[in-house]
């Protein structure tokens, strides 16, 4: 049986005994490969935000007090059923999102892991035992959230969306999930059809796909004292900002521009592939992506022109149609955004080693040689396929190249001598260290989270970073006898 019945795609809301769509307008749910309309959903307002946050406290309040094993039950059928349907998800990514199917393969995985990781959450010990000066039992407990806003971004919808939405469930929250509306289908719809199927109570996860106002709507709603927001660095500042000034908990994952440190020992076939890898998967629309490659002089010419022939021989092009490398970016603003980047880079005298060419959406892998640390491809976010290659000749060169930039997100280096390696990464703040790997890498179990632009810290992924971001702690006494004071 299909998961996703078109004829059900507009109810993404339970309200008042039934599901029902969103207030808004109906949009057409385009493939970026080649324009066509694959269906339509309908977008929520404000006031669906409003609605649906009373429906799911209400919701919450007795799914916090289920037993966890009840919890636990649902979040294993979803876990399941994400393997069952994986292929008609998987063709749902590579079509609606771009994805080549490796990446939409993954990206099911990914979710069905999430699962089954916090289908182990209620069963965990939700409070400790702590000394008291006084005679009584002192210990603190950890109770849910509540109603938990997840906001979720349009390049790895699936993936971006479960790994909030499953542990804050698991939890004992209530969920109102805003997907991207250039993915609503698999950032959104898909997981409130899983959650629907694997037994989940009515009112506790709430799909609102929507603009801006949608999501400001959700951080500004009292019944919403947690935000987990993945997206730009700048989106994520309002998103902090209006959050603060309602006193509530914003957990962000934001925007990165991470350095691939390749040393003078490394082995330039293995570097050279890490290198493409890191900076053109999902054409590069990761926040993790290989956003700077920083070489040594030493192996730093053969290394670009490696790089560079490699990526003259990568298919681009439809993945739902051919065997390609590399599928469409999302639209033509992003499009436009990486071009013009380039070209800027390009007017500052960086050498075009290989793309910079563009064909509908479909952008080609490109590499810059000879950047700086003022070169814009350097300096900032690309979110596409790009690999600009800046050189160094010490140590100290490469951590001052690597500590330029503002983001600290991922960090991959490559040496023969893996200590050297650990020995460097303690010089460069950043939330994820890769030795000899490149810079993209996603496991549920693992802690998840940047610094500075890039986030608020790992508040995603595996077990204690997920219970302090969808938990509060409580402190809890308890004495045999009633306390005496002095009056």
């Amino acid at each position: 049986m299909a998961l996703l019945d078109s004829n059900r795609w507009h109810d993404l809301i339970f309200d008042g005994g039934s599901w029902r769509p969103g207030s808004g307008a109906s949009i057409d749910v385009i493939e970026p490969a080649t324009g066509e309309a694959l269906g339509q959903v309908t977008l929520a307002t404000p006031d669906d935000v409003t609605r649906a946050a009373k429906v799911a406290a209400e919701a919450q309040r007795e799914w916090a007090a289920a037993p966890h094993f009840h919890r636990a039950a649902v979040l294993r059928r979803a876990a399941a059923l994400w393997a069952e349907h994986a292929e008609e998800i998987s063709w749902w990514n590579i079509r609606e999102v771009g994805a080549i199917p490796g990446m939409a393969g993954f990206a099911v995985h990914v979710a069905e892991q999430e699962c089954w990781e916090a289908a182990a959450l209620p069963s965990r010990p939700y409070g400790e035992l702590v000394p008291s000066g006084d005679p009584r039992l002192s210990m603190t407990r950890r109770y849910p959230a509540g109603v938990v806003g997840v906001i979720a971004p349009f390049n790895v919808p699936i993936i971006l969306a479960i790994r909030s939405v499953a542990p804050a469930l698991a939890l004992g929250n209530a969920v109102l999930l805003k997907p991207d509306p250039r993915t609503a289908v698999t950032g959104g719809l898909v997981l409130a059809r899983i959650f629907q199927e694997a037994g989940l109570p009515d009112g506790l996860l709430q799909v609102l796909p929507g603009a801006a106002d949608v999501g400001e709507a959700m951080v500004s709603d009292p019944r919403v004292p947690v935000i987990s927001f993945t997206g730009s660095t700048e989106a994520g500042r309002r998103v902090g900002a209006l959050a603060g000034s309602h006193l509530k908990r914003a957990h962000l994952e934001l925007g990165g521009n991470s350095a691939l440190i390749v040393l003078d020992d490394a082995d330039l076939d293995a570097a050279v592939g890490l290198a493409a890898w890191g900076s053109w998967f999902h054409q590069g629309q990761i926040c993790m992506t290989t956003g700077r490659h920083l070489v040594h002089e030493r192996i730093y010419d053969e290394f670009v022109e490696r790089l560079a022939d490699k990526a003259a021989k990568l298919p681009v092009g439809d993945p739902a149609r051919e065997q390609v490398a590399l599928g469409p970016i999302i639209d033509e603003g992003q499009r436009d955004k990486i071009h013009d980047i380039v070209t800027a880079s390009v007017g500052d005298g960086v050498r075009l080693a290989a793309g910079g060419e563009f064909d509908r959406l479909f952008y080609r892998p490109t590499v810059l040689a000879g950047v700086g640390a003022t070169t814009p491809a350097f300096a900032r976010e690309i979110f596409g396929p790009v690999a600009p290659v800046a050189r160094f000749g010490t140590v100290d060169e490469a951590v001052a190249l690597a500590t330029t930039s503002e983001y600290g997100l991922s960090l991959g280096i490559v040496t023969r001598d893996a200590m050297r390696g650990v020995e460097l990464a303690d010089r460069i703040p950043t939330g994820i260290v890769h030795i000899n790997d490149q810079t993209v890498n996603d496991e549920a179990n693992a802690p998840f989270g940047g610094t500075g632009a890039s986030g608020t810290g790992s508040r995603f992924g595996g077990a204690q970073a997920n219970i302090e971001a969808f938990t509060e702690t409580r402190w809890v006494t308890v004495r045999s006898q009633a306390a005496t004071y002095p009056f």
